[in-house]
């Protein structure tokens, strides 16, 4: 989804006021940039797919329509999960962490979630953990 004159992102003074509910938006801790992590999860498994980034309005999108929204900090604008690769994310449901400073989406992740083709964005790179005698 590509970006439009009304559509410049979290960091450009000139980006109109989301529609986000006031109520959410008052609580969100953004970062310097204006976003946070959005951490989506398979809903049925809690298996974790991927990190993304929100502002309010990828979160209102994402609230509003069912599926996630996030914002591409490479390409500078918003993005549709699923709508150039097909592989889908349909929201089950939405919540904030208790320093309201994470999101996490529950998804019914349709085909791989990261753009590598992998199931997950965690599946590829997996480190070996020592374990030490002392705890």
């Amino acid at each position: 989804m590509s970006s439009s004159a009304t559509d410049r992102g979290p960091a450009d003074p000139g980006i109109p006021a989301s529609a986000l509910d006031p109520a959410i938006a008052v609580r969100l801790k953004r970062g310097a940039d204006g976003l946070v992590p959005a951490v989506a999860q398979q809903y049925d498994t809690g298996e974790v797919l991927m990190l993304g980034w929100m502002d309010d309005e990828a979160l209102h999108r994402t609230l509003t329509t069912g599926r996630c929204t996030y914002w591409s900090r490479s390409r500078q604008e918003y993005w549709v999960k699923g709508d150039t690769s097909g592989h889908f994310q349909h929201v089950k449901s939405v919540a904030l962490d208790c320093d309201a400073d994470t999101v996490l989406v529950r998804v019914d992740q349709i085909g791989a979630a990261c753009h590598t083709g992998d199931r997950t964005c965690f599946d590829a790179d997996v480190l070996t953990v020592g374990h030490g005698t002392d705890q």
